[in-house]
């Protein structure tokens, strides 16, 4: 909540605690399609046949309704085709994309923000088809076996597909998809003995594959160019045994004079399982400069920074230039409120896909049952310290302590949490604000200087013995 006596309007969190009107049978219908795929579809059974029907019926008030009942009648016949799985992966896909629209909508109604309109979808360009059709073949063979019939053969049936479709260009994201998708599936081969399956994880990929086959989807966003001030509100670190990402959310005033949006900057390496902590941000540096920045408490300045439509900077440092001190807070206070939030792609519309941010003040923090909330008028908001990443002095502690935060709001396990970016609380006796990206241009702290130096050691190391290596 921000009072308007400090230059915001009043975020409505009891919003967020109303029930949204078929929310649940929406969710209900992709659940019992997702169930379908757990044994697969080359030898249907009636409680798949009642998974494909809750699917059909779900969007039968709609353009897919024919295209989708007769896929389902196909597949529940055991006689599904590869447009007949693209058909019911769309269907699948328009749901989750419906209950994106009305959570978002929600969100805005809360914040009294408003949303940037949709995106042109992008040109089809030039894309082989047979590449796209080779992808399309082992998604549907998978479709086929089920999550409990995979094996290590079904599984490296995506190598050869990806090895061809990486060098080009307009299918690096698709076979990053495919490539990251077989990985987990051999991981977790035979499936028959599975104890837990990701269900609704595997059938996420598995349609966002198949759409991704589509000629044109997987085109070229369209940008623009951007010219002004960058004031950063955060930074959300994501972390995986093999990579690493950064993605910074900020405001943009253009230089203009129009009207204020959010945008975010992002950067994403590989890195060795050896670098953790602080140590992280030695890797992403190199790839963007405006963690500096963070790190300072500085805004940038933009020139002809390229930007998609859905607000996403181009990153490049020769666009951009140091500015002058920025607090976030003093952003998140007076420029937040204004700003226009990022418009959303069509095949991002997802619910795990929201991170809206925002600022809340005035709430109480309780503890009930090992969950933090933060306690609003009217709402009771999850507060998910799970996503504090270790790289920064951000901890649950202070979270816990603080009387401000700026954060992302998501929308997970069937309600909406806040991922905290930045806190404001006290320490002894004075308020200081605590950022999880506080580490991130380099720091002082003994505990953070620690982890650097750690990390420093691990990479020196592993590239004198990769020096080694390639002298060989």
């Amino acid at each position: 909540m921000v009072p308007d006596d400090q230059g915001g309007g009043l975020m409505r969190a009891d919003l967020l605690a109303e029930p949204l009107d078929g929310l649940d049978e929406v969710l209900a219908a992709v659940d019992a399609f997702d169930r379908v795929l757990v044994a697969g579809l080359l030898r249907p059974q009636a409680a798949q046949t009642e998974g494909l029907t809750a699917l059909a019926h779900a969007v039968a008030g709609s353009p897919l309704a024919s295209r989708v009942a007769g896929a389902a009648e196909k597949a529940a016949a055991g006689a599904a085709s590869e447009d007949d799985f693209v058909a019911l992966a769309a269907a699948r896909t328009a749901l989750l994309g419906s209950a994106h629209d009305a959570l978002t909508a929600r969100v805005a109604e809360a914040t009294g923000r408003t949303r940037g309109e949709d995106p042109v979808p992008p040109p089809a360009g030039q894309q082989p088809a047979n590449l796209l059709a080779a992808a399309r073949s082992w998604l549907s063979d998978l479709a086929r076996s089920g999550w409990q019939g995979i094996d290590h053969d079904l599984a490296a049936g995506a190598a050869p597909v990806v090895s061809a479709m990486l060098p080009e260009p307009a299918l690096r994201r698709p076979a990053m998809l495919l490539d990251g998708f077989a990985a987990e599936l051999a991981a977790s081969c035979p499936g028959a003995t599975l104890e837990r399956i990701p269900v609704r994880r595997w059938a996420d990929l598995w349609a966002r594959g198949l759409l991704l086959t589509v000629p044109g989807a997987a085109g070229t966003p369209v940008t623009g160019t951007a010219t002004g001030r960058l004031l950063p509100l955060g930074v959300d670190l994501q972390e995986h045994p093999t990579a690493v990402q950064a993605q910074v959310h900020a405001v943009f005033e253009p230089a203009d004079g129009g009207a204020p949006r959010l945008v975010r900057a992002g950067a994403a390496v590989p890195k060795p399982d050896t670098v953790v902590g602080a140590g992280l941000w030695q890797l992403l540096r190199p790839r963007l400069s405006l963690l500096a920045a963070l790190g300072e408490g500085r805004a940038m300045d933009l020139t002809d920074m390229p930007v998609t439509a859905e607000g996403d900077l181009l990153w490049s440092d020769e666009h951009a230039r140091l500015g002058e001190p920025a607090d976030a807070f003093a952003t998140a206070r007076v420029a937040l409120p204004t700003a226009t939030d990022a418009a959303t792609a069509p095949l991002d519309r997802h619910p795990a896909r929201i991170a809206v941010p925002v600022f809340l003040e005035g709430y109480t923090s309780a503890e009930d049952d090992g969950t933090r909330t933060f306690v609003l008028p009217g709402c009771a908001l999850a507060v998910d310290t799970g996503r504090i990443p270790a790289a920064g002095p951000l901890t649950p502690e202070a979270v816990a302590a603080s009387g401000a935060c700026i954060g992302l709001l998501r929308w997970d396990a069937g309600a909406y949490r806040v991922q905290p970016l930045a806190v404001e609380t006290t320490v002894r006796k004075k308020a200081v604000a605590v950022h999880a990206g506080g580490w991130a241009g380099g720091t002082t702290d003994k505990a953070g200087a620690r982890a650097e130096k750690a990390a420093t050691d691990a990479v020196t190391v592993l590239r004198e013995r990769a020096g080694r290596l390639l002298r060989k």
